[in-house]
C-alpha cells in the first residue's frame, strides 16, 4: 500500500529550521513581553501599577504628617504668643547682683526718689501680698537703711539730666519720638544722676513662697506723653519692648523667681504720669495672690512731686488698689489655676500625637514596603511563566520549565496521517 506524505530525508534539515526558526521567533517574543511586563514605565502592567502604588502612598503618608506637623506649628506657636513677655536679667551688669535682707522694713510717708537705686516688686507685707517700692537707699549711703515704701507715697522723681535725644536710627521709631527730639530716659545701665527704676522678686519670703515667678501687668499708663519701657542687650541688640502707653488692654511680663531687672523708661514729654501695674503670682501651698498699684513718676526737674502725690487715676475704669487686687486676685486666679490644668495637658497631647505620627508613617512605609514585594515577586513569577503562542500547536504544560523546546511529539514529525490513524 501506497503512503503519501511522507517528507524525503532530503527535507528533514528544512523542516528543522523552520521548527527553530520558529523557536527563535517564540524567544524573542517572550523576550519582548517580560520586558513589556517588567518596565515600570508601563502604566497598564502590574509591576508598572506596584512600582507607582508604593511611592504614592509614602507621599500621601508624607503630606498627612506635614500637615499636621504644620498645624501643631501654628497652634504651638499661638500658645507661645498668648504667653506673657519674660524680662530676665542678662547678667551684664555686675550692679544687678544684690541681696536683700529678710528683715527690712515696710515704712509709711511721702517720700521723693531724685537718684539712687529702686526696684519695684512684691513683698509680703504683715502676711499680705503686696506690690511695693524697694528703696534701696543704702546702696549709695552706707550710713542709710534700705526700705519697703508705699506706691501711693512715693514719687519717682525724672530730672532734667535724664534728657537725651532721639537718634537718627529707624531703630528707635517706636519710642513715640521724632529724630532729634527731646526725651526723659531712666536708663537700663545706672546713670549716678538719674534715678535707676527696675524690680525684682528677691525678697526672702518671695522666693521661699514662690511657685515659679510672677506676672507684673500693665493695663494702663497716663500722662501727658508716651511712655515706652524696653530692654536692649548691649548697644546692638534688638529693643525688646516690654509696655507701651499706646497699646490698649493689658501688657504682662513673666518674671521668674530671684529675677533682678532694669530697663530702660523713656518719656516723651514732662508731667505727671502714673502707671497702673499688678503683680500676680502661685505660690507653693497652691494659692493665688495679686496686688495691683500706681506707680507715680513726675517727669522733668519743673515738675511738682507734690501734684505727682496728688494725682489720681482718671481713666473710667479707675479702682483703689485694694479693689484692683481684689478684682485682679479672682480674676487672674481663675485664669491662672485654668492654664496650669491646661498647659502640661496640652503639652502631653501634643508629645502624644507627634509620636502617633511617627509610629503611623513607619507603620506605613513598612507596610507599602511588604505590599511592593508581594507585588514584585508576583510579576516575577508571572514574567517566568512561558506565554507560547497557539499557532505552534501545543500548550504551556508541554514545555519543559527552563523555556526550550523538548523532544519532538509524533504528531508534529512532519508524516501526514489519514482518518484510521496509519501513516
Amino acid at each position: 500500500m501506497r503512503m503519501t506524505g511522507i517528507r524525503r530525508p532530503a527535507d528533514r534539515p528544512h523542516a528543522m529550521a523552520v521548527v527553530g526558526a520558529a523557536d527563535d521567533g517564540i524567544r524573542e517574543d517572550i523576550t519582548q513581553r517580560r520586558e513589556q511586563f517588567m518596565s515600570t514605565n508601563d502604566a497598564p502592567t502590574l509591576h508598572g501599577r506596584a512600582a507607582s502604588a508604593c511611592p504614592t502612598s509614602r507621599a500621601r503618608v508624607l503630606r498627612a504628617g506635614i500637615a499636621i506637623l504644620s498645624m501643631l506649628s501654628m497652634f504651638v506657636v499661638g500658645l507661645a504668643a498668648s504667653r506673657p513677655a519674660m524680662a530676665v536679667d542678662s547678667g551684664q551688669d555686675p550692679n544687678l547682683a544684690q541681696v536683700i535682707p529678710a528683715n527690712e522694713p515696710v515704712v509709711h510717708g511721702n517720700h521723693v526718689i531724685p537718684t539712687g537705686h529702686v526696684d519695684m516688686g512684691p513683698r509680703f507685707d504683715n502676711g499680705t501680698w503686696r506690690f511695693l517700692i524697694h528703696d534701696d537707699a543704702h546702696k549709695a549711703d552706707a550710713s542709710a537703711t534700705s526700705v519697703w515704701r508705699y506706691p501711693a507715697e512715693t514719687v519717682l522723681q525724672v530730672v532734667d539730666k535724664a534728657k537725651l535725644t532721639v537718634p537718627e536710627d529707624k531703630t528707635y521709631d517706636f519710642v513715640g519720638a521724632a529724630p532729634g527730639s527731646t526725651v526723659w530716659v531712666v536708663p537700663q545701665t545706672q546713670n549716678p544722676n538719674v534715678v535707676w527704676a527696675g524690680w525684682n522678686t528677691q525678697d526672702p519670703t518671695v522666693m521661699s513662697r514662690l511657685d515659679r515667678g510672677a506676672t507684673f501687668t500693665v493695663s494702663g499708663i497716663q500722662g501727658p506723653g508716651t511712655l515706652v519701657v524696653y530692654l536692649q542687650s548691649g548697644s546692638f541688640g534688638e529693643p525688646q519692648v516690654l509696655w507701651d502707653s499706646r497699646k490698649p488692654g493689658k501688657q504682662p511680663v513673666w518674671v521668674d523667681t530671684n529675677t533682678h531687672t532694669h530697663a530702660n523708661w523713656v518719656f516723651t514729654k514732662p508731667g505727671v504720669y502714673l502707671v497702673r501695674i499688678n503683680a500676680s503670682a502661685n505660690l507653693k501651698d497652691g494659692s493665688h495672690v495679686s496686688d495691683t498699684q500706681y506707680i507715680r513718676f513726675a517727669v522733668g526737674s519743673a515738675t511738682s512731686t507734690a501734684s505727682a502725690l496728688s494725682t489720681r487715676w482718671r481713666h473710667a475704669n479707675a479702682q483703689t488698689s485694694d479693689e484692683a487686687a481684689g478684682h485682679d486676685s479672682a480674676a487672674s486666679s481663675d485664669s491662672s489655676r485654668m492654664k496650669s490644668l491646661w498647659v502640661p495637658l496640652l503639652i502631653w497631647i501634643l508629645v502624644a500625637l507627634a509620636v502617633l505620627m511617627v509610629i503611623g508613617f513607619v507603620l506605613a512605609v513598612l507596610s507599602s514596603n511588604r505590599t511592593r514585594r508581594r507585588i514584585l515577586s508576583a510579576a516575577n513569577a508571572n514574567a517566568t511563566a512561558s506565554p507560547w503562542p497557539s499557532s505552534v500547536g501545543e500548550s504551556e504544560q508541554g514545555r519543559p520549565s527552563g523555556g526550550s523546546p523538548g523532544p519532538a511529539d509524533p504528531s508534529d514529525s512532519g508524516v501526514s496521517r489519514d482518518e484510521g490513524g496509519r501513516r
